[in-house]
């Protein structure tokens, strides 16, 4: 008998049947795509809004949660005399000493200055080199609110304010007056991805999964992983024992076929297109050559921003001119051990983000890609122990060449309990909304002012955006 009769022979119509299935839902790229079917927008998809025209050039914007609440207020610290003890007084047994802070060579408009957590010499030297800065006192908002606003209730607030299920989603979708699914830039992604010359592989790539920021209500996510050439396909498709080319031959007809039942057909097009995404993707990967930039394989951020550099490399064969990449890096709920896990974690994040920026420098795409943070909320200044508890208004950054970097944009609140900005327990009021943040970034990818809306509904409550640049951190 010969051995590939002898593969056939032990083969049972029930054993052939399970294990095709499992083959064809074994792959992260596929159960992406089958996890977000969406099928009846598939059926009926309004068309894609118009974006702004544009001239070929090529811009990717790189969106890291830092899930849990970042504590900022002990990222960015005032160092000033007056300014410091504040901010000593009110953090107590967590207050880093003054004379551990790196120097950040920038006076804001009151003479006040900064410095930064000691664990991130990295990003210290981006921003004093102007490639990075920081905005700060950005959160989630319906409206303009002030501290009295809330003590009178005389504004909506987001739903579910310091709730970590409430605020993450927020954070990703700017609509905090409801509960959601779609993000804004999914809703960015809706207008821009016409502009690629490729349809085949996502604007949107994440290497989180499934996620709210990059759902829209025409794109949806491709999540990759860190390894490899990043996706990972229906996997019976390249072996070449020949129990496993059976399956994939009987795999491939049915992808082949086209079927009178809408929902077969939608589900079929879906398991498709994603094994057509991973192909694409996978032999663009390939083609990129090594890095002189070291990435740390032993930092899981640094693996993954390693991973986004190679595919902003490949954006030409993936025929890309417009990306988004999503990442998360979690456990910054720290309620206890504070000290101690801050230090360490943003010693990871610091580095990442230095070895990122350096890939991007080689790769002569600076000026091209825009890395920013955001995070759940900021937490309370006041200690509860050992830790901190759920606040609101905090401190992101904002790196790459076309950052106006070396400032602090926005307005960092008095640290001083009691004061016009903290409105008990240490929680902090935001004096920039998270719609500002987000319409710069989104202005800078292309988008038009009048279509600013469509991606930031709560936008026109905080500035007319036809007046010009709401923050000003980028260079548009």
């Amino acid at each position: 008998m010969s051995s590939r009769n002898k593969h056939r022979k032990g083969i049972s119509r029930r054993k052939f049947l399970g294990q095709a299935s499992c083959a064809l839902v074994g792959s992260t790229t596929f159960l992406n795509s089958y996890l977000n079917l969406g099928m009846m927008s598939a059926l009926a998809k309004p068309a894609p809004l118009a974006g702004m025209p544009l001239n070929g050039d090529y811009k990717a914007l790189v969106c890291i949660l830092l899930a849990g609440g970042n504590d900022s207020y002990n990222m960015v610290v005032p160092s000033s005399a007056d300014s410091y003890q504040s901010y000593a007084a009110s953090r107590s047994n967590l207050a880093l000493p003054q004379g551990s802070l790196l120097p950040l060579n920038f006076t804001d408009g009151n003479g006040l200055q900064y410095g930064l957590h000691p664990s991130m010499p990295e990003v210290q030297s981006l921003f004093n080199d102007n490639k990075l800065a920081f905005v700060s006192n950005v959160g989630t908002m319906i409206q303009p609110t002030t501290k009295q606003d809330v003590l009178n209730q005389t504004v909506p607030l987001p739903l579910g304010l310091l709730s970590h299920s409430d605020q993450i989603k927020q954070w990703q979708t700017s609509l905090p007056q409801e509960r959601t699914s779609k993000g804004w830039g999914g809703r960015m992604a809706d207008i821009l991805h016409t502009l690629n010359d490729n349809q085949d592989v996502s604007m949107s790539i994440s290497l989180s999964g499934v996620n709210a920021f990059q759902t829209g209500n025409n794109v949806i996510e491709f999540a990759i992983q860190n390894t490899g050439t990043g996706s990972v396909g229906i996997q019976i498709f390249e072996a070449d024992d020949p129990f496993n080319q059976l399956l994939s031959n009987s795999a491939q007809s049915l992808l082949d076929q086209q079927y009178t039942d809408i929902f077969k057909q939608t589900y079929r097009d879906k398991v498709y297109n994603a094994q057509s995404q991973h192909e694409l993707f996978s032999l663009s990967i390939a083609g990129v050559p090594p890095f002189a930039t070291t990435f740390n394989q032993e930092n899981p951020m640094s693996q993954s921003l390693e991973m986004i550099a190679k595919s902003i490399a490949a954006h030409e064969s993936l025929g890309h001119s417009r990306q988004t990449y999503f990442l998360t890096f979690g456990g910054w709920d720290h309620h206890d051990e504070l000290l101690n896990n801050q230090q360490a974690m943003l010693a990871v994040v610091s580095q990442a983000l230095g070895e990122f920026q350096a890939a991007m420098d080689e790769l002569n795409m600076s000026d091209c890609v825009t890395t920013f943070t955001i995070s759940d909320f900021a937490r309370a200044l006041i200690s509860n122990g050992n830790g901190t508890d759920h606040a609101w208004g905090g401190n992101a950054l904002v790196m790459g060449g076309a950052v106006n970097g070396g400032q602090v944009f926005g307005q960092y609140p008095n640290l001083a309990l009691g004061s016009d900005d903290e409105v008990g327990n240490g929680v902090i009021v935001p004096t920039t909304s998270a719609d500002e943040y987000f319409a710069e970034l989104a202005l800078w990818m292309g988008v038009s002012p009048g279509d600013m809306e469509y991606i930031l509904p709560n936008l026109n409550n905080f500035i007319d955006i036809n007046d010009g640049q709401p923050i000003g951190f980028l260079n548009i």
